[in-house]
């Protein structure tokens, strides 16, 4: 029995460990991370995959994202590594499973590299992130699904001997996280969409320095060190 019919009459499915078909996976865009290819898969597909259960989802953001807003039935597994006792770990590795975050797909990469390293070969991150899912109106669950969140964007520089690294944003004593790699001139861009208090403060981290603020303050000139 597929997902549609289970929505139907109010259940939960469960998910089998074998992959389903993959259609046109093989012609997907890639992000490689660590020497490995991640297939971006278009966000229409994997809401296949999910309709015919044939996918698991993996959230790869902070528990706090999670909790708030996130894609029906997905799990909590965060970038890079997941967790202790991970729910991917009881998975067998054949199954098909599908990484998001926000920011797009940097986070989800990520996470998704680790699982293929790990064995689970059959793994993409949606092309689109979150927002693609959102704003088409796919099932979400979470604590604060109608929350109207701020899109907020952070511009900063490093040295650009660190291009092709990760620059981390975590928010101070919560765990909510959005990463943006290091581009060849050492510039960078963060993403982060938050409902929370304008007063919530934020550490940006980059490889040669960290620096803290509220969002005001990080959004209003480029962050350096």
């Amino acid at each position: 029995m597929n997902r549609r019919t289970f929505l139907a009459v109010g259940g939960t499915a469960a998910i089998g460990g074998v992959a389903g078909c993959l259609g046109g996976g093989d012609g997907y865009a890639t992000n490689t991370v660590n020497g490995i290819d991640v297939p971006l898969a278009p966000v229409k597909d994997v809401y296949e995959w999910y309709e015919d259960d044939e996918a698991r989802i993996v959230d790869s953001r902070g528990r706090a994202q999670y909790d708030a807003l996130r894609i029906a039935d997905a799990v909590f597994s965060p970038a890079p590594n997941g967790t202790a006792d991970d729910p991917v770990e009881e998975w067998s590795t054949d199954t098909q499973i599908v990484t998001y975050c926000r920011c797009p797909h940097h986070l989800s990469s990520q996470r998704a590299a680790a699982l293929i390293d790990a064995g689970y070969e059959d793994t993409y991150a949606i092309d689109e992130g979150l927002d693609g899912w959102v704003n088409n109106d796919y099932p979400v669950a979470g604590s604060n699904v109608q929350a109207q969140r701020q899109r907020y964007e952070i511009s900063g520089t490093t040295g650009s001997q660190y291009a092709g690294q990760d620059v981390m944003l975590e928010q101070v004593g919560v765990d909510r996280r959005e990463a943006a790699p290091i581009a060849d001139d050492g510039s960078y861009t963060l993403q982060l969409y938050f409902a929370g208090s304008t007063d919530s403060r934020f550490e940006v981290k980059a490889p040669d320095y960290t620096t803290e603020g509220t969002l005001a303050e990080l959004t209003s000139d480029t962050v350096t060190a």
